[in-house]
């Protein structure tokens, strides 16, 4: 039975549904040399398939392991694999990983932080994301303005919003002070900006977004920002079951039985912080020295140099002394001092 294209390349890890249309629609995906065109089958399991003029299988290998990742996103990274003005993206921290890719279950805006889902399986990836599985998150949210019963009951019962109505299944108050108010609120889909939208709805300002859970997936309280963890058989398989995928049987994580989880758990932790500060020590560092600075050199007492480094013609290679000072032993000069190194 022929499938369509994006549901093919992704099953085989090459990107979620979603990106893989926008690839077709680009023409940047061909089947036997023909440009391909969204929602063609693929009618042929041996046909050539090229992403910008590489040739990818359309065979998920029975070899690669389901791999998920829980990462904590800070405040200020794009949910993109490059962007054209250098800022940070969420797939700068990850770990590299052969003959697969990351795939982000959804995204986050850049003001928004906390817990974002990885993937090295496309299918798992599409029907994590897709509204019709109906997975809820929940959401950490700060509002400043006035607040009341009613404007909570709208927004649980339902808004209508430029694409249509949406609503929060619960709204748990978790304190304020003043004009600012703390909820948690869950929601079953991951259009745009909806969770700010729906309180934008109510004349309120949302100041503080942090998604804590996807599913029953919790943002882990040990995870540092910017940190990130693998998720174990067990929960891997929780989020397959739940999307109606096969049971993994396999997993990357280190299961040696000398060691207790406790002490798993606590490398593990280590490993992540490490990785993080080493990150921000790279993101942080100052650039290279100039090439004006390269090409200078330091120079010795009493010795003037140009740019290359030698001494200007018709000066003398050693400086005078001053009056009162020693004289070199032997007649010869003094060594020159060593080059002071600039912190």
């Amino acid at each position: 039975m022929s499938e369509k294209i994006q549901k093919v390349l992704a099953r085989a890890g090459h990107g979620s549904r979603r990106e893989l249309e926008a690839l077709i629609k680009a023409g940047r995906v061909s089947i036997n040399g023909q440009v391909a065109k969204l929602g063609e089958r693929l009618e042929d399991e041996s046909a050539v398939i090229r992403i910008d003029g590489h040739t990818v299988s359309g065979k998920a290998s029975e070899e690669v392991v389901c791999r998920v990742l829980a990462y904590y996103k800070p405040e200020g990274e794009l949910c993109t694999r490059n962007d054209p003005e250098g800022r940070r993206t969420v797939f700068d921290r990850l770990p590299k990983i052969r003959g697969s890719r990351w795939i982000s279950v959804g995204r986050l805006d850049a003001n928004t932080s906390g817990l974002l889902l990885f993937t090295t399986d496309g299918e798992l990836a599409n029907r994590l994301m897709h509204p019709s599985r109906q997975v809820e998150r929940e959401y950490l949210v700060r509002v400043f303005g006035e607040i009341n019963e009613d404007k909570v009951k709208n927004v649980v019962r339902g808004v209508k919003l430029e694409d249509g109505m949406a609503r929060f299944e619960d709204v748990v108050y978790a304190g304020g002070e003043g004009m600012n108010h703390t909820f948690y609120v869950a929601i079953n889909e991951g259009r745009n900006r909806e969770v700010r939208r729906l309180w934008e709805s109510q004349d309120t300002t949302v100041s503080r977004l942090k998604r804590v859970r996807y599913g029953d997936i919790y943002l882990d309280k040990k995870l540092p920002r910017g940190g990130w963890k693998e998720l174990d058989l067990t929960e891997v398989n929780y989020l397959r079951t739940l999307v109606e995928l096969p049971a993994e049987k396999e997993t990357m994580l280190d299961l040696d039985a000398n060691n207790t989880s406790r002490q798993r758990e606590r490398s593990r932790s280590q490993k992540i912080r490490r990785a993080v500060k080493r990150h921000e020590e790279r993101a942080n560092a100052p650039k290279g020295r100039s090439n004006q600075q390269k090409r200078q050199k330091p120079n010795t007492r009493g010795t003037t140099t140009n740019e290359a480094g030698a001494p200007p013609k018709g000066s003398a290679n050693k400086a005078k002394p001053k009056p009162g000072s020693r004289k070199p032993n032997n007649g010869r000069p003094s060594k020159p001092s060593k080059p002071r190194t600039r912190i």
